[in-house]
């Protein structure tokens, strides 16, 4: 493992407790009756230890977008052809995308990364080429990639989240773009949670029921030919994942490392999360599921880590979406700790904990 990689793992720390408790302390003293905005309340807590702020503020949110191609398209696993990963980068870089609107809708900026997309793209300065490869190997043939540039991806998503820091950030959200990346995602998650593949494998961009039975024996297929070791995630990383999924992964534990609080977007994600979560547990307490796919393994992955997902609107575009919209939450949140008075402060009469 490589030093820079290591470092981040043994920086991420548990989350304060003491701020937890300041938090937990003036959400109970709100002038609402104890635990009445359920999620919203615990949401704020975690924020706190993740910051070590008792009453945090969210200003800076950023949604991390990073696209990669994947030589498993090869073997026909998706609807799509390969250009509309670069074809839909141009769209994120135009800001007409999805994700484009929701990052404008919470006040958000979209960071765009090339992680290793077929062709790549003309120098700009809105995008940032953090190329490994020219997309990955076919994994039903062999290996995705090698073990260095597994390490090489997930130590370019550090760089990256390192850098936004310094322009100022508060809270960031992960978001994909990848023909293919679902069955990648769906063999990580295999691989880790020990979860049979059909149990794990979903339709993607579309597919019928034929396509998908294909594409659960490709995947079965490439298990069985690289055997990932399921307690090493950068072997899993290296034999079945992608760019981006390695690239996200850096992104989630430089977040962690950084006391930021990470979202968690869609199926992608998740796989990212799997792997940052298999090289540091302590870096899921940093995590917030953002929202629940319709891809059947995300709810594994997420029961996997432990986390509760925030939101659940039948999405499964990726890019980042669910990820936004549970930003938005996060934010509220926090203002309720922040900006509602408790009882003494709007000196409300029965304010004894024991009358309400």
């Amino acid at each position: 493992m490589a030093k820079s990689l290591q470092g981040i793992i043994e920086a991420i720390k548990p989350l304060d407790e003491a701020a937890m408790q300041a938090a937990r302390q003036r959400q109970d003293e709100l002038t609402k009756p104890q635990g009445a905005l359920g999620r919203m309340e615990e949401l704020s807590i975690q924020i706190a230890g993740i910051t070590g702020n008792p009453r945090p503020r969210i200003k800076d949110k950023a949604i991390i977008v990073m696209a990669a191609d994947h030589g498993v398209v090869a073997s026909g696993v998706s609807l799509y052809p390969q250009e509309v990963t670069a074809q839909m980068m141009h769209g994120f870089l135009a800001g007409t995308a999805g994700i484009n609107v929701l990052t404008r809708h919470i006040g958000a900026r979209v960071v765009a990364v090339d992680m290793g997309v077929i062709g790549g793209f003309e120098p700009r300065p809105d995008l940032i080429c953090k190329m490994i490869d020219f997309g990955t190997k076919d994994m039903t043939q062999g290996p995705a990639m090698t073990r260095q540039q597994a390490i090489d991806a997930i130590e370019s998503g550090i760089d990256v989240i390192e850098a936004e820091i310094t322009k100022g950030l508060n809270i960031v959200g992960t978001g994909d773009m990848g023909i293919g990346n679902t069955t990648a995602s769906a063999a990580i998650c295999a691989s880790i949670t020990g979860t049979p593949v059909a149990q794990v494998t979903g339709r993607g961009t579309g597919l019928g029921d034929d396509q998908l039975s294909d594409k659960i024996k490709m995947i079965e297929s490439a298990l069985e030919m690289n055997k990932p070791d399921s307690k090493d995630a950068i072997d899993v990383l290296a034999k079945v994942g992608g760019f981006e999924i390695g690239g996200l992964a850096g992104v989630i534990l430089g977040a962690a490392a950084n006391r930021i609080p990470v979202v968690i977007d869609g199926f992608i994600s998740g796989a990212a999360a799997l792997i940052a979560a298999t090289l540091c547990p302590q870096a899921t307490a940093y995590m917030i599921a953002g929202h629940q796919s319709v891809e059947i393994g995300h709810l594994v992955m997420y029961d996997h880590m432990g986390l509760e997902p925030l939101l659940k609107l039948n999405m499964r575009l990726g890019e980042g979406t669910g990820a936004a919209l549970a930003i938005s939450i996060a934010e509220a949140s926090c203002k309720i700790l922040d900006e509602m008075f408790t009882f003494a402060e709007a000196e409300v009469a029965g304010a004894d904990k024991d009358v309400r």
